[in-house]
C-alpha cells in the first residue's frame, strides 16, 4: 500500500518512514505544504499522513485546498496541535482521522489501514473474496487449503485487487500501489506477479479484462 508522508521534521520523518515501511507500506515523503498539495493532486496514494505545521503552506490550508479540488484520498492528520478547536476544524475540513504526536507506530499503521478500508467500503480488516482470506495487519493469506506464502510484491498486489474487489485495475494503477518513488519497475513486473499469484491461488481467481487490466470478483459473485 503506497502512502504519502507529509512531515517537515527530518528526524521525525525519517523515523515515520522507516516504521511505516517496516509495517508493509510503500512511503513517499515530502516536506512542505506546496509539494504536499501537488502530490495529492497529481499522484495516486492509498492515504496520506499530514503534519499541520508545514513550511510554505500550512497543513490545514493544504487539506482544505485538496478537498475543494475534489481529491478524496484518505488523510490522517498527525500533529502536535492538540487543542480541541484545531481537531474540530481539521475533521470538519475533511480529515479522515486526527492523531496527536507522539504516536505509536503500530497505532499509526492501524489507523492508516482503517481509513483506507473505510474509503473502500470495507466493514472489517479481513478481506474476503473467491475463497481467499487476506489479513492486512498480519500480512497473511489463507485459503481452504491453508496458509499461502507470498512475497512482498505478491501480497501488495493481491491486497490492491481484493481491496477493490469487482473493480478492474489497470497495470498503471497496480504499479502505483506497489512502487514508491525511485523504485525501478520492470515493464512486465505486474504480469509476472499475476502469473505467480495464479500459480499459488488458482488460475481463475484473478481475471484479465483484455486491454483494461485485472480484477478479482467480489465475494459471492
Amino acid at each position: 500500500m503506497r502512502i504519502l508522508l507529509i512531515e517537515d521534521d527530518p528526524l521525525l520523518g525519517d523515523g515515520l518512514q522507516a516504521g511505516l515501511r517496516a509495517s508493509g507500506f510503500q512511503v513517499d515523503w515530502v516536506r512542505d505544504g506546496v509539494a504536499a498539495e501537488h502530490e495529492l493532486v497529481q499522484q495516486a496514494h492509498a492515504a496520506a499522513v499530514l503534519d499541520l505545521g508545514l513550511p510554505r503552506k500550512d497543513g490545514l490550508d493544504v487539506l482544505a485546498s485538496v478537498r475543494q479540488k475534489g481529491i478524496h484520498t484518505p488523510i490522517l492528520v498527525l500533529t502536535a496541535r492538540d487543542a480541541v478547536p484545531d481537531r474540530v476544524r481539521g475533521l470538519d475540513i475533511g480529515a479522515d482521522d486526527y492523531v496527536v504526536k507522539p504516536v505509536d507506530l503500530h497505532e499509526l499503521a492501524a489507523r492508516l489501514r482503517a481509513i483506507v478500508r473505510r474509503s473502500h467500503g470495507q466493514p472489517q480488516d479481513l478481506l474476503l473474496a473467491q475463497g481467499i482470506e487476506l489479513n492486512p495487519a498480519a500480512r497473511t493469506v489463507r485459503t481452504a487449503a491453508g496458509d499461502v506464502s507470498l512475497n512482498t510484491r505478491e501480497f501488495d498486489l493481491l491486497h490492491a485487487l481484493m481491496l477493490n474487489a469487482g473493480r478492474v485495475l489497470s497495470r498503471e494503477q497496480l504499479e502505483q500501489h506497489l512502487y514508491s518513488w525511485g523504485q525501478e519497475v520492470e515493464s512486465n513486473a505486474i504480469e509476472v506477479h499475476i502469473h505467480h499469484l495464479r500459480r499459488k491461488l488458482g488460475p481463475e481467481v484473478i481475471q484479465t479484462v483484455r486491454g483494461v487490466g485485472y480484477r478479482i470478483p467480489k465475494a459471492g459473485s
